[in-house]
């Protein structure tokens, strides 16, 4: 942190005491992807740092943040309806402050909507601009009227901004910043600004702070984190830093996300099967098996370029799983188009599906697109995915039936008297025992439902 910023923060802190009479408690909640949640954890970070503590509830807070995710039409709108029910809190507590950040606040039609719409919120900024909120506050509170940040371009990268992290055992861990590719679906490009990758050494020395403060699952994030290294100076991509960051001694895991299928490489699938930490677990994103959809999605690749990759990184580990996400009923999308995703669908056998119906984002290429399907179509198209997907699931916990499994503790389970954990393969088990979360156990799969394993301690 720089001393300016640091200069302000004490400013911050002073004006923050003035106003309330006691310690003021904040509240925030984080819509969408794990992106979100971290710059969540940046919020609190950057806020306790000037004297807020965290309330458990909206009704017990003095600042409420709604950091937002503009991914789905149906996620913007439900932020909508949560913070006009917030209205209610405000009028009953005046002093109440009430900001909304992240995704949605990218976009200036949604700025001028909050402006017009909604005047109890009282902060509205971008996802750039976190480590400027202390100064937003005591703009607010100094001038007394709202301060509405206008969605910006801003290329630097903020390092050591105060976090307050979620767990005491799972990290996330940013290495780039959005994204170059313009999917014709997708918003982020427009929301997220352009690629951006963080110094090597700056990673690296986070990285070395989480194994050291007894972290043990570290997921390292991006838009795209298969392009990482573009634009730097030094001589990298991201399956170098994997090698570097899996060197460092310790008892943890490295998960990743998201990655392109695009930049994908074999050297990326060499790096995972040599590596000590890295999870053999690889969400690779298809969204349709079709060539056709894949151009119109403007994706760079083909089905059989994927599943290239796929045939590669099982011959190299016969134990690693997969996860993918599926749009069905994108723009045009014909029967053909669809069965030619069940049948990828059938080859790679997912552990893992996130599957949705096509959601039109405007302002993107595809919401202009002709789309005739009707929506009943699409509802039993993705009903045809699900129940594959659950034969898919079935086979591939029965096959680890009987197998001794190492994984972390991650809280109770679904049951009285169990404990769920997280194999290396990303895939869950509820087992009986008494083991804290955050540590590792031996469990012994000794059967499966849905697609929940289950055992016990070895």
């Amino acid at each position: 942190m720089s001393f300016i910023q640091f200069q302000r923060n004490e400013e911050a802190a002073r004006v923050i005491a003035s106003y309330y009479e006691t310690p003021p408690l904040l509240f925030v909640h984080s819509y969408g992807c794990q992106q979100n949640v971290n710059d969540g954890e940046k919020i609190k970070g950057v806020l306790t740092d000037i004297g807020f503590g965290l309330a458990a509830r909206p009704e017990d807070a003095d600042l409420i943040v709604f950091n937002t995710c503009a991914v789905r039409e149906h996620a913007e709108q439900r932020v909508f309806g949560n913070v006009g029910a917030l209205k209610g809190l405000k009028e009953a507590n005046p002093k109440l402050l009430i900001a909304v950040s992240g995704c949605m606040a990218q976009q200036k039609d949604v700025v001028e909507k909050f402006r017009r719409h909604y005047p109890f919120v009282d902060i509205v900024f971008g996802v750039n601009g976190i480590d400027t909120f202390p100064a937003l506050l005591c703009e607010k509170l100094a001038a007394k009227k709202r301060v509405l940040r206008m969605p910006s371009k801003r290329e630097e990268i903020v390092e050591d901004m105060p976090l307050r992290r979620d767990s005491a055992f799972r990290a996330w861990l940013p290495i780039m910043y959005g994204c170059d590719n313009f999917c014709s679906y997708c918003i982020v490009p427009y929301v997220r600004g352009r690629e951006r990758s963080r110094k090597s050494v700056n990673i690296l020395r986070e990285f070395h702070e989480l194994v050291d403060a007894g972290y043990r699952d570290i997921t390292l994030l991006g838009q795209n984190v298969n392009s990482y290294g573009k634009g730097l100076a030094e001589d990298i991509d991201f399956a170098r830093l994997l090698r570097t960051l899996d060197a460092v001694p310790g008892d943890y895991r490295i998960r990743f996300m998201t990655s392109h299928p695009k930049d994908a490489t074999p050297a990326l699938i060499d790096a995972i099967a040599e590596s000590e930490h890295i999870s053999r677990h690889l969400h690779l994103p298809v969204q349709s098996g079709s060539n056709r959809i894949l151009k119109e999605m403007n994706r760079h690749y083909t089905a059989e370029e994927y599943l290239a990759l796929i045939d590669y990184a099982k011959r190299r580990m016969p134990e690693m799983t997969y996860s993918s996400d599926i749009i069905v009923g994108f723009p045009g999308e014909t029967e053909e188009d669809f069965c030619a995703t069940e049948a990828l669908i059938r080859r790679v056998e997912y552990m893992q599906l996130f599957t949705f119906i096509y959601s039109k984002r405007t302002g993107t290429r595809a919401a202009e697109m002709p789309d005739p399907t009707p929506h009943k179509e699409k509802t039993q198209r993705i009903a045809r995915v699900l129940a594959l997907q659950e034969q898919v699931v079935a086979k591939l916990g029965g096959a680890m039936v009987g197998k001794t499994v190492r994984a972390l503790v991650e809280g109770a389970g679904r049951e009285e008297g169990t404990r769920t954990a997280r194999l290396d393969n990303n895939m869950t088990v509820d087992f009986t025992g008494d083991i804290p979360e955050g540590r590792f156990a031996d469990v012994r799969v000794t059967g499966v439902r849905g697609a929940q394993l289950l055992g016990r301690l070895a």
